[in-house]
């Protein structure tokens, strides 16, 4: 994958020179892309740098869970993805040379009105980091490349600091940046948001405490490689192998790669250098599969590592915001870090965005430090669980279900939500939960889904009370009442009704309800927190 080197602001251009953004992004990973395309959408265009010189090469992060397909879906991409992807295939479980038995590693589901998109895609981190630098390269913004966030201040307070002009810094973030010529830039950012992996240069400026927990001293090895011999309808595995498991998947998107993951019993280091070459990768395989007759080639990457689990203090320090591997690190098991990752950008997205273009208070940022850390903690102890289950199958994995899909997710002890009505059954769709999907028709009669509804940077108010009351309006907000005389909605089928119940829902920009009540004043009063609304007489 090479992706253009040219930028809207040049290295030659900014080089020695104090240049404003309002968001500054380091780090051009799925986490840093997905951030950079939320905002380009509502109005803020960022800039974003990545030290290295081209995108992940690697197939690491590969399965993209049914949440994380509907962040897809409305950043108008699902499609897009699905082509490039695919369903996780059957395990095919061996003995040396002997198949034993095939089993389904996840759990599959059919389709609901609710969720819509129940089972994960698999597809190739690589081949999501392309996906994503296309489709923000389409709305006008470029990733500079070999372009490295070396340090960083920040200042607070509306004077700031004074410049060495004696002119005062407003609030923000002054950014070095170190060019690929050894050339130097100094960047002026209203915020500086760290996309910038596990070794988070930003996260070491901070300061911010990093606290982790070894899960397994015996390391790791992944591969992606051309290989023939073994079918492409099956993920194989060697749970028992002599010397530790391994497993080889065929990738989506390319015909004969293959990744190889591959775990050690002792506790050796793995030199990439002399054991992720073809020949050292084939012998591993022989020798603990027993198979010959396999023909390997083109490693077009590899990565040693052992499982460990950490995360950050505060995902907020000032105008500093944490996300992604920067925030926090998983064990690999139940493909949660990638999709926590994206996550975290889709939370972040709308709330910098509400500051900066809808007057928003500042302290709507606070709710991403209270909502991601709560979220990314839990997550955290599933795949550290995740991975002893795995640990202790005898398949080498163990099935992943519901709990690996993050459509559970909430935000119900939140600051943004309010849960206004009384006596809620625990059962019950509750301020903070995730705001399902319904099929509906539009008042023409044409099918509508609610996601359609929910889909692009806006709020979204659902009217199920039937009652007619006027409803707010905002250049930030649409509003819909669902069934009765003046019904912008019908609910054709009763998923709608059944699903939220007859009352008004306000949906967050990501998806997630904000506000439940019965009362419309408590709408009002909700969302001119927000920006400038209007209520018709």
């Amino acid at each position: 994958m090479d992706i253009a080197m040219d930028t809207d602001v040049t290295a030659s251009e900014g080089a020695g020179v104090g240049t404003e953004t309002e968001v500054l992004i380091a780090g051009a990973g799925p986490t840093g892309l997905v951030l950079a395309i939320d905002l380009a959408r509502r109005g803020v265009r960022p800039r974003v740098v990545e030290r290295s010189e081209r995108g992940f090469p690697g197939s690491r992060g590969a399965a993209l869970q049914p949440r994380t397909l509907e962040v897809l879906d409305d950043l108008g991409m699902l499609e897009t993805f699905q082509a490039a992807g695919g369903p996780c295939q059957p395990v095919q479980n061996w003995q040396g040379t002997e198949r034993v038995g095939t089993w389904e590693l996840v759990e599959r589901s059919e389709p609901t009105p609710a969720e819509p998109y129940p089972n994960i895609l698999m597809i190739p981190q690589w081949r999501t980091v392309e996906l994503l630098y296309t489709k923000l390269e389409e709305m006008g913004v470029r990733v500079e490349f070999n372009t490295e966030l070396t340090g960083f201040t920040q200042e607070e307070g509306e004077d700031g600091n004074e410049d060495g002009d004696g002119n005062r810094n407003g609030p923000g973030v002054t950014a070095e940046l170190r060019h690929a010529d050894g050339s130097t830039e100094t960047v002026r950012a209203g915020y500086l948001v760290a996309a910038d992996g596990g070794r988070s240069t930003v996260r070491k400026v901070l300061g911010t405490p990093f606290e982790g927990t070894p899960i397994d001293d015996r390391p790791a090895l992944l591969a992606d490689f051309r290989m023939e011999g073994l079918d492409r309808d099956h993920w194989h595995m060697w749970p028992k192998a002599p010397g530790g498991m391994v497993a080889l998947r065929p990738l989506e998107g390319m015909r004969g790669l293959f990744q190889l993951i591959a775990r050690f019993d002792d506790k050796r280091v793995v030199d990439l250098e002399s054991e992720a070459t073809a020949e050292s990768l084939i012998r591993l395989i022989e020798e603990r599969t027993g198979l010959s007759g396999l023909s390997l080639s083109d490693v077009s990457w590899s990565s040693a590592f052992k499982p460990y689990a950490a995360m950050a203090e505060h995902f907020r320090v000032g105008r500093v915001l944490l996300a992604g591997d920067a925030a926090h690190v998983h064990s690999p098991s139940g493909g949660q870090g990638l999709n926590t990752s994206v996550q975290d950008a889709y939370n972040l997205g709308w709330k910098l965005a509400a500051v900066l273009r809808q007057g928003a208070p500042e302290s709507v940022l606070d709710s991403y430090d209270a909502e991601r850390t709560r979220v990314a903690a839990g997550v955290l102890s599933l795949s550290t669980r995740q991975f002893a289950t795995d640990n202790a199958s005898e398949n080498g994995f163990s099935q992943r279900g519901r709990a690996t899909r993050q459509l559970d997710l909430h935000y119900r002890e939140s600051p943004l939500t309010r849960e206004a009505r009384r006596q809620v059954p625990e059962s019950a769709l509750h301020a903070g939960d995730r705001a399902p999907d319904a099929p509906c028709h539009d008042s023409t009669g044409t099918p509508v889904r609610l996601f359609d509804l929910f889909r692009g940077p806006h709020f979204t108010l659902l009217d199920l009370t039937v009652k007619g009351a006027a409803l707010p309006t905002a250049p930030w907000l649409r509003a819909y009442r669902v069934n009765g005389p003046e019904a912008d909605v019908l609910d054709t089928h009763g998923h709608a009704e059944s699903t939220y119940g007859k009352a008004l829902f306000l949906i967050r920009p990501d998806g997630y309800v904000a506000l439940a009540t019965e009362d419309p004043e408590d709408v009002r009063e909700y969302v001119e927190s927000w920006g400038p609304v209007s209520i018709p007489a």
